[in-house]
């Protein structure tokens, strides 16, 4: 195209040529311009008749912005709606957990009355009706705080149960030595060494020599020495002023300070010190003072009863 420009103020004319190339982009930027007053001009016409309240503009925007509300308003509630669906199951849960709290309560020696309860509710259902962002976010806060209650109580509860768990191991309850009955008992009794009558402190196991010899319950090992009565002698500290002593051991395994397990192998059953034949004299004493071991020993046989469900250990059956 050539096209041929005159200025007659001038008496000078100007010639332009345009190939196929520019006229096409001079056609797009019009066609661009365009656009964009058209665009301006829309959204003007539209934001002087939305604020003056043109007739027919004023009800245009009126339902562009009402179909968007209500197109948002759907959209929450229907969120909304499943927030709460998520919410009912999460009472539920709580509620399960509730009485699941009360069980562990119980092994845990804990009185119910120390367990947070859950609001009751009930009654009829009346009608159903969406929750508002206020009442969901109100119930939502009630969750978490009865969850927190619920963290401070098994924390309080693993604590018991970890107490309860190390207490149970460090009382003596095992026998010293498997599958042997205790042949002379707690109590008074004839010395075997100089016929008078003399107070026997502990409980002795007929065993043969280099039969083992276990921990009645964990602890410390406080004396590990040849006494001159005792001979090779073990005794262990429980804690709570609670010592176990293990005499006439032919070998020991363990020295001061180390710590023992429930039914670790502590020594060997001998005939060293003040002894008649290869046997394992075992004392329990509290704050010093000797106690019948086999008082101990009858709650081992106790508690591994119930947890048999009622079966009595062999062993056992046989005392």
């Amino acid at each position: 195209m050539h096209l041929i420009i005159t200025d007659t103020r001038l008496a000078r004319s100007r010639s332009i040529h345009l190939s196929g190339v520019r006229l096409v982009l001079a056609g797009l930027l019009l066609s661009f311009l365009l656009m964009l007053l058209a665009a301006g001009l829309y959204h003007w016409v539209f934001l002087k008749g939305a604020r003056d309240g043109w007739p027919v503009v004023g009800s245009l925007v009126r339902l562009v912005v009402k179909d968007e509300f209500e197109e948002r308003d759907r959209f929450m509630r229907a969120n909304l709606d499943a927030m709460a669906r998520k919410v009912g199951e999460m009472q539920a849960r709580m509620v399960q957990l509730e009485s699941l709290d009360e069980r562990v309560l119980g092994l845990a020696g804990m009185a119910p009355a120390e367990l947070p309860k859950t609001p009751a509710r009930g009654g009829a259902l009346v009608a159903q009706r969406s929750l508002s962002m206020d009442e969901l976010q109100s119930v939502l806060d009630e969750l978490g705080r009865q969850a927190d209650q619920r963290v401070d109580l098994m924390t309080v509860l693993e604590s018991r149960l970890f107490d309860q768990h190390i207490r149970k191991h460090m009382v003596p309850t095992q026998a010293p030595v498997l599958g042997k009955e205790a042949g002379s008992a707690f109590g008074w009794r004839i010395d075997p060494f100089t016929g008078q009558s003399a107070l026997h402190t502990g409980l002795d196991f007929q065993a043969d020599t280099g039969t083992p010899i276990l921990a009645a319950a964990g602890g410390v090992v406080l004396t590990q020495e040849f006494h001159p009565a005792y001979g090779n002698m073990v005794e262990i500290d429980h804690g709570n002023q609670l010592v176990t002593r293990y005499a006439h051991a032919s070998k020991t395994f363990v020295q001061r300070g180390d710590l023992v397990r429930r039914g670790q192998k502590i020594a060997a059953v001998g005939t060293t010190g003040r002894s008649t034949g290869a046997h394992l004299h075992f004392e329990v004493l509290v704050q010093g003072v000797p106690q019948d071991p086999q008082k101990f020993l009858a709650a081992g046989e106790s508690a591994a009863v119930a947890q048999a469900g009622g079966q009595r250990p062999r062993a056992a059956a046989r005392r």
